[in-house]
């Protein structure tokens, strides 16, 4: 933060962050502040600036190739290592995904060079060249679990790290999708999403295996997502050992389904989402979010007052060392028809939150695309990003193509809600009254 009678301090032009006097490269997005003597790419011109504006004037991230998963597998390993952690490891070297897709093993792969000047990148993820943050691996992941099982996770337009994860897999006729959304505020709470993200999957997928061939039981499902979610706050509460005596210790959502021809069941904690999207008919938000909007719609208030309201994004339960409940809610339905099944971070409802909006973006995108997951997932992101990006965004889809189940859950319907409230982070658990875990107010 810049003190008053700092003349020399300026303000980031890519991300607004405030920078100290004589600084060079912003600390947040490592744009260039301002030419320095003898700054010049390697072809003698000047250094460009880059940092979180890139996104969102177009410029491209690697993706990760999606890659099928094989029947009864777990199909995709979730997020890849991220470079800038040295906890983590790169899916290549230590997953058995990796090892069948033939990726090269960490130790021996040649550092890439800066994708702005080609300049050396510093083990601080930044070139020594030009400033510019080297993309990781994690800002932008594709997965396909099957031909009608996938998903996308990006970084977004404002955000330095993914904190969220995304895991897919299949068992028989039976997806699986998982979305665990990482605490901003919370350092390291990427390394959480991304343990509790593999460790429900892998689960889920092993309790649905077990059965051969897999049994369509809303009950014994329901009992596997409640399980899944124990599973994953185990998970992260060893993934984050050190830290988790922190008074703000890592920590994340779950949101996660198990998708059959007939029967869909959802479970959750937190504020990341299920919807259950029909070709036809009314569209329907399968979860309840833990937050403190949820309250206020149960309260008598709009769905859009609720969302724009100061705390709205202030949740009430999460996985992680301080969460006091960690027993994911759970619900059923059997679709009429065929149709898509989305789970997804907030970072996608933030800008359009009801149901039917989010069911219109999906089929557009079918009428212009197919019905491949992975690409409808990665329009889907894109048009989050291009309204701002202003957290990290996550989709994950599975067709459902069955005959039409019985027991139809009513559809729910809502009023177009723009949905331009921006994730932000929390502030320490208890800060309101009843104790909910809360966030910041959004900034510009």
């Amino acid at each position: 933060m810049v003190t008053a009678g700092a003349p020399d301090a300026a303000a980031c032009p890519a991300c607004g962050e405030a920078a100290g006097p004589g600084a060079r490269f912003c600390e947040a997005c490592g744009a260039v502040l301002a030419p320095a003597s003898g700054s010049t790419t390697p072809d003698g011109t000047a250094a460009p600036s880059t940092g979180p504006a890139d996104a969102a004037a177009g410029v491209a991230r690697p993706a990760i190739p999606a890659t099928p998963g094989e029947q009864g597998d777990p199909g995709d390993l979730g997020d890849l290592g991220d470079p800038d952690d040295p906890d983590a490891t790169a899916a290549g070297a230590a997953a058995p995904q990796g090892a069948r897709d033939g990726a090269p093993d960490a130790a021996d792969a040649e550092p890439a060079p800066c994708p702005a000047c080609g300049g050396e990148i510093a083990p601080d993820g930044y070139c020594l060249e030009c400033g510019a943050r080297a993309p990781r691996e994690r800002d932008h992941v594709e997965r396909r679990a099957s031909e009608h099982v996938g998903g996308v996770s990006d970084v977004g337009v404002r955000r330095r790290r993914n904190e969220d994860a995304l895991a897919l897999g299949t068992a028989g006729d039976v997806a699986v999708l998982v979305v665990c959304d990482g605490v901003a505020s919370a350092p390291d709470s990427d390394r959480a999403s991304r343990a509790a993200a593999q460790a429900a999957r892998d689960l889920l997928v092993g309790g649905v295996g077990a059965v051969d061939p897999p049994v369509e039981d809303a009950a014994a499902w329901s009992r596997l997502l409640v399980a899944a979610g124990h599973a994953a706050d185990v998970a992260v509460r060893a993934a984050v050992d050190d830290a988790a005596s922190r008074e703000d210790p890592p920590s994340c959502t779950f949101a996660a389904a198990l998708v059959g021809p007939t029967l869909v069941v959802a479970g959750w904690l937190g504020d990341s989402r299920v919807y259950w999207l029909p070709d036809a008919g009314p569209a329907e938000q399968l979860t309840e979010d833990d937050s403190l909007a949820a309250e206020l719609v149960a309260g008598g208030m709009t769905r859009e007052q609720a969302e724009r309201s100061r705390d709205a994004h202030a949740i009430t339960r999460w996985l992680g060392a301080d969460a006091e409940d960690a027993t994911a809610r759970t619900v059923a339905t059997r679709p009429a028809g065929p149709g898509w099944v989305l789970a997804c971070s907030d970072g996608l409802w933030n800008y359009g939150s009801a149901p039917d909006v989010v069911a219109g973006l999906v089929r557009d995108a079918v009428g212009r695309l197919g019905a491949d997951p992975v690409a409808v997932a990665r329009d889907l992101v894109g048009w989050a990003n291009a309204r701002g990006g202003h957290d990290n965004v996550t989709v994950a889809l599975a067709r459902v193509t069955g005959s039409a189940g019985t027991d139809v859950a009513p559809g729910t319907t809502a009023e177009d809600d723009p949905g331009t409230v921006p994730t932000v982070r929390r502030r320490p658990a208890g800060s309101l009254a009843g104790g909910p875990r809360t966030v910041d107010p959004p900034t510009a």
